[in-house]
Formats: C-alpha cells, sequence, structure tokens
C-alpha cells in the first residue's frame, strides 16, 4: 500500500499528516486500501528500494495517524 504522495522519509509523512495535510492511500494491483481502520503502508514508492514502513490509522478515507 502506498500513499498519494511519494514521501522519502516516514518522517516526512508524520510531518504532513500533523500538518493537516489530506493523504490518501492507492494499492497497486489487487486489493483496495480501507476508508476506516489500521493500514500498512512503505515508501518511496516502485521502482526505488522501500526504506520505511508504517503502520497507519485511516479515517474517511484519510490517514489521521501515522503509527
Amino acid at each position: 500500500m502506498y500513499t498519494c504522495i511519494n514521501f522519502k522519509t516516514k518522517k516526512e509523512l508524520k510531518a504532513a499528516v500533523a500538518n493537516g495535510q489530506k493523504i490518501t492511500l492507492f494499492a497497486p494491483g489487487l486489493g483496495s486500501p480501507k476508508n476506516d481502520g489500521r493500514e500498512a503502508v512503505m515508501g518511496p514508492h516502485y521502482p526505488k528500494p522501500h526504506t520505511w514502513y508504517a503502520n497507519v490509522i485511516m479515517k474517511d478515507g484519510y490517514i489521521v495517524k501515522v503509527i
């Protein structure tokens, strides 16, 4: 699962969520993200090697918290 923005670090993702930015998820291939609940995300986007992973809490289709 990826974020709609290609964050280079988990710290960038946390800062964006803390600033109130509306961030959605997408799943290349099979599956789709939940509108509410916990999801696992990774970055940066393929084809770059993934260097960070995070669990996030979704509410109404947007990330509200990075765990």
